[in-house]
């Protein structure tokens, strides 16, 4: 490690496990190298505070399966430098990912406190049996799923209303409001509504098919990479048409 440029630490999310690995790291590694955590959801300042190399070392999450969904999460702790935050944020760029900076660490970080508000509202509305499980999972694969493959919710909304976002804002604002009033309570997810989605999830894939539908799903997130990466060509190819004018 003393030679690396850039360490990528991806053990077990657990505090102490990581605090150890993190003091040998702290031992062998250069005085330049840079290190980056795969935490989901621990925060750097958890098992950095007493690492030499501390400035160096900063929370950079990507998602599964990272070779094929490209967005890492940089998260500094509170002594790690601009410099850091800078020179992973550029790196990861080089390698093909996505990297977003967070200004301060938070718990879960931004992609997962995401995912948990809509994780959260879908336990919900199974628990109180307003619908099944596999119509969430519908609702969400055959229809925003479809946007958010592209395109962020600040953008969808931004193109959902012929004013913009401003003009979403006050159109809907009133029933996002309601929505928000109904649900101020922030359940658990507890044993007999994980059993019955359990058994709503078994019915529609037996575990021993688990592993197949996981190959499944990569091959479809290579093909949507590859048209992603195709459509993004075609776009920039005709942008820089548009840039260049007519041939003469």
């Amino acid at each position: 490690m003393a030679g690396a440029a850039y360490i990528q630490e991806s053990i077990f999310e657990r505090v102490d496990v990581k605090k150890a690995l993190m003091a040998e790291i702290d031992e062998v590694v250069g005085p330049t190298t840079l290190v980056g955590s795969s935490s989901s959801g621990l925060a750097a300042s958890l098992y950095t505070e007493e690492v030499g190399c501390r400035e160096r070392c900063l929370v950079a999450h990507p998602v599964n399966p990272p070779y094929l969904a490209p967005i890492v999460e940089l998260v500094p702790a509170p002594w790690t430098t601009a410099a850091t935050v800078a020179a992973v944020h550029a790196l990861m760029e080089r390698v093909g990912q996505t990297p977003i900076e967070l200004s301060r660490e938070i718990e879960g970080f931004v992609l997962n406190r995401l995912q948990g508000v809509l994780l959260m509202e879908a336990w919900r509305l199974v628990e109180e049996g307003i619908v099944s499980a596999d119509d969430v999972d519908k609702t969400v694969s055959q229809g925003l799923g479809l946007r958010w493959s592209f395109m962020g919710p600040f953008e969808t909304i931004d193109l959902n209303a012929p004013g913009g976002v401003a003009d979403y804002a006050q159109r809907l604002g009133p029933l996002y409001r309601n929505i928000a009033a109904s649900t101020l309570e922030h359940r658990l997810w507890g044993p007999e509504i994980i059993s019955r989605v359990e058994k709503q999830r078994r019915a529609m894939l037996p575990a021993d098919e688990l592993a197949s539908r996981g190959e499944w799903r990569d091959r479809r997130l290579m093909a949507l990479a590859r048209h992603k990466r195709e459509m993004e060509s075609r776009e920039r190819a005709a942008a820089q048409q548009s840039n260049r004018g007519p041939d003469r």
